[in-house]
């Protein structure tokens, strides 16, 4: 059987035709395959260089620097003080859902030392650990709410700071829940709402044995 020479021709430039076409998918692929986002001219966290004098690769914030949202232009929610001196009174209006808020801070933050009651004897003193004051005490009582603000900001004696636990909002609503447990241990009957008040009364003034 005799082969078509002009068939023979095209199979042949069809082969030289597809082998350009692999050859050009190929070099698409392996352009695509360049490492320069892997390999970067960068320098790795804590690297040291000989760039800078200080040997150090990280650049410490420019003097004066302020992220954003942190400017803390408001003395009193931020310092718990006005024109430098402890203030008695709270930034914000304390609702009772802040109350709760500040009793389940309270209780997560405070309760180790100064016990569910503030009277300084919580777990770890227990254990050993030096009392903090109780919170029932007349030079605690009378301090002003900016003082709880304060020494929950920057710590005081063995109580170390919780500014980087602790919200300033959520410091003043345990300043807030602070004075309630005063009031607690320190309430009158005068103190109880008139309804609760007229409950206790009666539970007073009945005898033993009969229902309550």
């Amino acid at each position: 059987m005799r082969s078509n020479p002009q068939l023979a021709i095209a199979r042949a430039r069809l082969a030289r035709c597809s082998g350009i076409v692999y050859l050009a998918a190929a070099a698409m692929l392996l352009c695509g395959c360049r490492l320069d986002m892997h390999v970067q001219p960068k320098y790795l966290p804590y690297e040291p260089t000989t760039f800078f004098d200080d040997g150090r690769s990280e650049r410490p914030p420019v003097p004066g620097t302020v992220a954003r949202g942190h400017l803390h232009l408001d003395e009193l929610l931020y310092t718990g003080k006005e024109n430098g001196v402890e203030s008695n009174r709270f930034p914000f209006p304390m609702t009772h859902e802040d109350l709760e808020r500040g009793r389940q801070r309270y209780n997560i933050y405070c309760t180790p030392c100064h016990d569910y009651t503030g009277s300084g004897h919580g777990i770890i003193v227990q254990r050993g650990f030096p009392p903090p004051p109780s919170y029932h005490i007349d030079r605690i009582r009378q301090a002003p709410v900016g003082h709880y603000f304060d020494v929950i900001t920057n710590g005081d004696g063995s109580m170390y700071s919780y500014a980087s636990r602790i919200e300033p909002e959520d410091r003043w609503r345990i300043a807030a829940y602070i004075r309630v447990l005063q009031l607690s241990q320190h309430a009158s009957l005068q103190d109880v709402p008139e309804a609760e008040r007229q409950k206790l009364t009666q539970q007073q003034t009945q005898t033993p044995g009969q229902p309550q």
